[in-house]
């Protein structure tokens, strides 16, 4: 009696401790999700355009290789496309004729930030001083004021969406992503990461890259044989 009492004591300890473990699984599960949407909030940020139809934005987030730009702006003159590229304010500040070349190109500027930080771990006030910085260096260069805003890295906390809002833009991730910026990153890995998960209303986020102005050619050239049209963001946020 005393063992299938011991064992039945065991019994309930261990039921106790799951439901305990249950309760707390269940508990952090609604708080994430709770935080989750405050944070991802589809109203304040798109990974995505708006619009169900066969459009594909393509991104390009510039810090850093101007010596691919002018082969990239050459591409895409001739395919006769107009993308959205996201400068930040420092790169705008050093390279203000390249940044006129691809604004009278036709294409769409949007705001890098200032700096290329980790804006998920600035409070709201340095969220706000880092787009507002940049927008003011593109408005000075182009005379235009920038509505999209792309965090570099994809880092943002409430705050930035709080501080780009306030500001007047639109904060903008992506669906698709070449990781053009990694070393073994070569023109058929960054063809396969579009061509492979390519949809409507996608942004497909690069960099430029020198692999990457190589597999321009293949992807646009493929994306058009399945009826796409390539555009900015601006063509697919209605």
């Amino acid at each position: 009696m005393k063992i299938i009492y011991i064992r039945f004591k065991t019994l309930i300890i261990a039921i106790t401790i799951a439901i305990i473990i249950l309760a707390l699984i269940i508990l952090l599960s609604f708080n994430f999700s709770s935080k989750a949407k405050d944070i991802f909030n589809i109203d304040d940020v798109y990974y995505k355009g708006t619009i169900d139809e066969k459009l594909i934005a393509f991104a390009c987030n510039v810090d850093w290789g101007n010596e691919c730009i002018p082969g990239m702006l050459d591409i895409f003159r001739e395919n006769n496309i107009k993308i959205t590229f996201f400068v930040t304010g420092r790169w705008a500040e050093k390279n203000p004729e390249l940044l006129k070349k691809i604004y009278e190109n036709g294409h769409e500027i949007g705001n890098h930030g200032y700096f290329h930080r980790d804006y998920d771990k600035l409070n709201y006030e340095d969220n706000r001083d880092e787009i507002n910085k940049a927008d003011k260096v593109i408005t000075d260069i182009l005379g235009i004021k920038s509505v999209y805003f792309a965090p570099p890295s994809g880092a943002y906390n409430k705050e930035t969406i709080k501080a780009a809002n306030e500001l007047g833009y639109k904060v903008i991730m992506w669906s698709i992503d070449t990781i053009d910026w990694r070393k073994d990153s070569t023109k058929d890995k960054i063809i396969n990461r579009v061509i492979s998960k390519h949809h409507n209303s996608a942004i497909v986020l690069m960099h430029p890259k020198e692999e990457t102005v190589k597999a321009l050619p293949v992807i646009i050239q493929n994306l058009k044989d399945k009826g796409y049209q390539i555009g900015a963001v601006s063509d697919i946020i209605k």
